[in-house]
């Protein structure tokens, strides 16, 4: 079990698994710079962490901003949004709300869904957390992508959960060490907030010591 003090940010692993540079440079060294896309993608998320809102449907009770952590896991955070559907059968219960209910963490994220395992990665490490909270299990979360407005349904599968928790191990492991990777330039560094804090142009500039030696070598 982790220590309060040695909880990472939920939110970084969206910037871990897009680059663990950024990751380390902004979790780490504490370096931020924002762009575009991030301000944009920061405005879709104002509009669901909206922590007085709790919205009752029917059978389900959508809540936002919800705090969720994980000992285990080592990790801390908010899920965008959390639903509770009644469900007497099979849900968990929650004296809160005064029945059993299934329960679904729902991510919100600007542009489409992306070919790799970030976003779902997040996902899952907000339903790890849940289920840690609430002692129950959790079958599917959702993902709301902000470009063609519609929910993407992922079930939390044991792919899922092995992946999610090798990555976590990972961002412990770097972050007691304090490590930050070294650049390597990617078409990914274009749309990078940090880019002129990373510097990926210095990937390709020589060390001192290959400057000496190369400047030694050219010596008659």
């Amino acid at each position: 079990m982790y220590s309060e003090d040695d909880l990472l940010q939920l939110s970084g692993i969206q910037h871990f698994m897009f680059c663990r540079r950024q990751w380390a440079l902004i979790h780490i060294e504490g370096q931020w710079e924002e762009n575009f896309l991030t301000a944009d993608g920061r405005l879709l998320h104002d509009n669901a962490h909206d922590a007085e809102f709790r919205e009752k449907r029917g059978d389900k009770i959508t809540v936002r901003a919800m705090r969720v952590m994980s000992r285990k896991l080592g990790i801390s955070g908010e899920c965008d949004v959390v639903e509770f559907t009644r469900d007497e059968a099979n849900g968990v219960f929650i004296p809160r709300l005064g029945g059993k209910f299934g329960v679904v963490p729902v991510e919100y994220k600007r542009g489409r869904a992306k070919s790799d395992d970030c976003d779902r990665v997040q996902l899952c490490a907000q339903a790890l957390c849940l289920e840690e909270m609430l002692c129950c299990t959790i079958g599917e979360g959702c993902i709301f992508y902000g470009e063609p407005r519609r929910r993407e349904h992922v079930p939390i599968d044991e792919e899922l959960r092995a992946l999610t928790i090798k990555t976590l191990t990972e961002m412990h492991d770097m972050f007691c060490r304090g490590y930050t990777p070294k650049v390597r330039k990617t078409a990914s560094c274009n749309s990078c907030s940090l880019k002129n804090i990373c510097l990926p142009k210095l990937d390709k500039a020589r060390s001192v010591s290959d400057y000496i030696k190369s400047a030694l070598e050219e010596e008659p």
